[in-house]
């Protein structure tokens, strides 16, 4: 699709104006490379100047038929405005290109028809854990309690706490990594921490436990980046274990060992305090169970 620029504006804001798609999905096309202003890569604050010719790729964007599927949820807190989900490991959060079915949100709209607008294929869904991480998310039953979680987020009043297994025994039991993340430039679906193009990151981990070989950290999002605590740990020397994307090692089906034990937050609307925690699938503790047979030998 080619567009020519009728005003000066950011070239993000300009195409939420005048095409179907939400200034968030311009955005991450604009990242990924799939808008060109005068055939060439911009920003998404590049500022447009009148007759610029504007292609975008529409290819990132498939028609997707969200069906709703009686998919088994674990619901581990609900009331009128929101629901706190245990989500497993290999379940995707929201329908993309080329995967429409079996996602968190064809579950959810299998359950209930109260879910906020979201946007893009995504109701319900104000913030998103990879695919391959288990644990604890949030979802919005109105666009209101959206709204306000979403700016609970940005304004970081949300915390989330994780638990990984990492490869190798890391040396200090407490550390911070400031390390800006953009996309990788040899493989546009993977991460790196890199100074172009890039995003301020900061990750905070503590040391649980040591094995031999690998080491349980808890670990704190100040930043919340794509693949933000995989691409960290890669980038220290301790990358998370079983991380099919991250690692060069062999990898089981069941993907990265990381998850998302703790959330705390203020209920948005109704003010009061929330907290919740979530074991680690059995997955993840029955291969901790093996690490201290192995020390107990």
């Amino acid at each position: 699709m080619e567009v020519v620029a009728e005003k000066s504006i950011r070239v993000d804001k300009y195409l939420s104006e005048v095409t179907d798609y939400s200034r968030s999905t311009i955005q991450k096309m604009i990242e990924d490379g799939f808008v060109k202003v005068n055939n060439k890569n911009v920003k998404s604050n590049f500022v447009l100047k009148v007759n610029d010719l504007i292609n975008v790729d529409e290819s990132y964007i498939k028609d997707i038929d969200i069906k709703a599927e009686d998919i088994k949820l674990d619901i581990v807190y609900e009331d009128d405005d929101l629901m706190v989900i245990n989500k497993p490991s290999g379940m995707v959060v929201h329908p993309g290109n080329g995967n429409s079915e079996h996602t968190l949100v064809n579950a959810l709209m299998g359950y209930t028809d109260n879910l906020s607008d979201g946007e893009d294929f995504r109701p319900g869904i104000v913030h998103r854990i990879d695919k391959d991480t288990s644990g604890l998310m949030i979802v919005a039953k109105n666009n209101k309690a959206h709204e306000l979680l979403s700016i609970g987020f940005k304004d970081k009043t949300i915390n989330r706490e994780y638990i990984a297994l990492v490869i190798g025994e890391l040396p200090s039991d407490k550390a911070t990594i400031d390390a800006p993340i953009g996309r990788d430039k040899n493989d546009r679906k993977k991460m790196c921490v890199t100074g172009e193009n890039s995003k301020r990151a900061v990750t905070h981990l503590k040391v649980l436990k040591r094995y031999k070989g690998y080491t349980l950290i808890k670990l704190k999002l100040e930043t919340g980046r794509t693949h933000q605590i995989r691409v960290h740990m890669k980038y220290i020397g301790h990358p998370v274990y079983n991380d099919p994307v991250y690692t060069n090692n062999k990898c089981t089906d069941f993907g990265q060992f990381l998850h998302s034990a703790e959330l705390d937050f203020v209920h948005p609307i109704s003010g009061k305090h929330l907290h919740f925690e979530c074991a680690a699938p059995k997955e993840f503790t029955e291969f901790l169970d093996t690490l201290i047979s192995l020390e107990d030998k």
